[in-house]
């Protein structure tokens, strides 16, 4: 009897236990996963060193001189024609009107890439793409020099039309932008010093029911190589250890046809001028499906997939429709105008993400603070919400700025309050079928031993 009592205990706990349900909507998936998603920003600085230039002004004069001349024999030029004269001159030949001086102009410029990452612990490491953080040097040199030349560039633009008291046609700024770019790569080359990297990790952390964010300094722990490397990397900060996590998939490669939920900051959505700054932190979710797998060139596998993604999204999660990420979101196919193609991007999968943990000797683990908070998810979505609360009111006590979750306090109290809970009446029903059977069992035995 004893083992039949065992046996309708554990069905009593087993229907009481409401564990994560598999195949979640992308609503469940995200609510589950958005916490965990960061920005990973990489902020470049250095000083770009360029000698400053003045014109020659006897050769201007002369140039001048010889305009006016055949103004006077009677070819009548507008002001506009002279400029464009001018200007053409300038550009055909602009040793003979740009010199050299001794004095220097000296900049300090910053350069950001942002991409995307996820938690792995719940004390603060980050998986990430290599590529974000470890730009190649020529590439980091080649913006820094652009953005310094289009500044000077600009400054001296400005300068010429105030002195000359004139405003340039869109056309003659051109044509006056490709006569700096001469000047500046071939007469006056810029030199860059100093320069530095450092890598930050940017999270949502609410306080009370505002929506808030955390940036900390990050620590490179480990790094593969940019594509066609193995493109990973993990980073560390200094946290707490109830982080919100993402769940690590089994190393199994997920099937073509398989549903995808693919996290990121693509840069169209995050430095869009109508979106505000604030919700800039909220990644951007798409789906797809595992369109193939294939192998690198190196002979690794690649996950192919036709969720869409854009710069900006590199190093974000690929998820299952358990919410296990399977895979980093890391390169995308080129078309022949140099844009990405839609749909036809590619994911290293996490058993490439694991070979760099185990080398740190990092261990993947979900924070306690995301456990309850996933099961407390779970009995939200079942209109359990007495339950819920108690989870989502426990995730706050392990971490205050967890978020949504004062959002999913609230939401849980206004159910109550309107008598929408069903987790006492199921209770209820349980529990008196449970003592019928066990009753049942009871007497069963009772009569036998009679008889």
């Amino acid at each position: 009897m004893r083992s039949y009592l065992i046996g309708i205990l554990f069905f009593f706990t087993a229907l009481s236990n409401h564990a994560c349900a598999q195949n979640c909507s992308a609503a469940q998936n995200y609510a589950l996963n958005r916490p965990g998603v960061v920005m990973i920003k990489t902020v470049f600085s250095a000083n770009v060193t360029v000698n400053k230039m003045r014109m020659d002004q006897r050769v201007f004069n002369r140039l001048l001189d010889s305009i006016q001349k055949v103004d006077t024999a009677g070819a009548i030029f507008s002001a506009e024609q002279k400029l464009d004269i001018v200007l053409k001159e300038m550009n055909n030949r602009p040793a003979r009107f740009f010199k050299k001086t001794f004095d220097n102009i000296e900049q300090s410029q910053q350069i950001t890439a942002t991409g995307t990452g996820f938690f792995i612990t719940g004390d603060g490491y980050v998986a990430t793409n290599c590529h974000l953080i470890d730009r190649d040097n020529a590439f980091v040199r080649r913006q820094f020099i652009l953005t310094a030349f289009q500044q000077i560039t600009q400054a001296n633009i400005d300068a010429f039309e105030n002195s000359w008291a004139a405003k340039f046609t869109e056309q003659q700024k051109t044509l006056l932008y490709n006569t700096y770019a001469s000047v500046y790569s071939k007469l006056f080359p810029m030199t860059l010093s100093d320069l530095k990297k450092t890598v930050y990790v940017v999270y949502r952390k609410d306080t009370g029911l505002l929506q808030a964010t955390e940036t900390k300094a990050a620590s490179i722990v480990i790094k593969g190589l940019p594509m066609p490397g193995k493109d990973i990397a993990v980073l560390k900060i200094d946290a707490d250890t109830n982080l919100p996590v993402l769940k690590i998939a089994p190393e199994e490669l997920p099937k073509v046809g398989e549903q995808l939920f693919v996290y990121g900051y693509p840069g169209h959505v995050t430095n869009n001028d109508y979106v505000s700054a604030e919700s800039a932190i909220e990644p951007t979710l798409t789906t797809g499906i595992v369109s193939a797998i294939k192998k690198s060139v190196n002979g690794w596998p690649v996950i192919q997939m036709d969720a869409n993604i854009n710069h900006g999204s590199s190093g974000g999660p690929v998820c299952n429709s358990n919410g296990e990420v399977v895979g980093l979101t890391t390169f995308g196919s080129l078309e022949n105008s140099g844009g990405l193609a839609a749909g036809l991007n590619f994911a290293i999968p996490v058993s490439i993400l694991n070979e760099f943990m185990d080398s740190a000797g990092i261990e993947p683990s979900i924070s306690k603070a995301t456990k309850l908070f996933a099961e407390a998810l779970n009995c939200f979505d079942k209109h359990y919400y007495k339950k819920a609360l108690h989870n989502f009111e426990e995730v706050k006590k392990l971490n205050a700025n967890y978020p949504t979750i004062e959002n999913y306090i609230a939401d849980c109290k206004t159910h109550i309050a309107n008598k929408e809970d069903v987790g006492t009446d199921n209770f209820k029903y349980i529990l008196t079928a449970v003592a019928a059977v066990i009753l049942l069992f009871i007497l069963f035995f009772v009569f036998r031993k009679r008889k």
